[in-house]
């Protein structure tokens, strides 16, 4: 796999299940619960994590995409994700998942936006991550 690209050839296929259990159960529940080693094993070390409406992009596992969610869970005091309806794809190792966030800033009231990941597994982690967001902006570059 070290020809990787994006659903391209040589892409080890999973069981359909396992593209919903790994978004939903580890990672959104991850972050929805501000954990961030369950969030962090979903990814490979070298992910990329892309917020395309703003062109921000994560870079590496154990940094940018561990700094964006450090800022993203101290500034936000609740977090929630559901609503969910999921497209995977086993063939391309790839699924598309659009969902409703419920989300409170610090000292603030809740926001809700309709947004839309897309998630190209490398094996059997997220190697990158496409975030369409309804609204501004909210995984801004953090401190690693």
């Amino acid at each position: 796999m070290s020809d990787w690209t994006e659903a391209g050839a040589g892409q080890t296929s999973l069981p359909y299940p396992y593209y919903i259990d790994i978004v939903t159960k580890r990672y959104f529940d991850g972050v929805d619960n501000k954990d961030m080693e369950q969030v962090l094993a979903c990814f490979t070390e070298d992910a990329l994590l892309t917020e395309v409406t703003s062109n921000t992009v994560h870079a590496g596992r154990d940094a940018g995409v561990r700094a964006m969610f450090a800022r993203l869970f101290s500034d936000f005091a609740e977090i929630w994700h559901g609503n969910f309806v999921h497209t995977a794809d086993p063939q391309s190792n790839s699924v598309c998942s659009q969902f409703t966030v419920l989300i409170t800033p610090n000292s603030s009231t809740e926001l809700r936006y309709e947004n839309c990941n897309r998630f190209y597994l490398k094996g059997d982690k997220f190697h990158r991550v496409y975030v369409y967001m309804s609204g501004d902006n909210l995984l801004k570059e953090g401190e690693a």
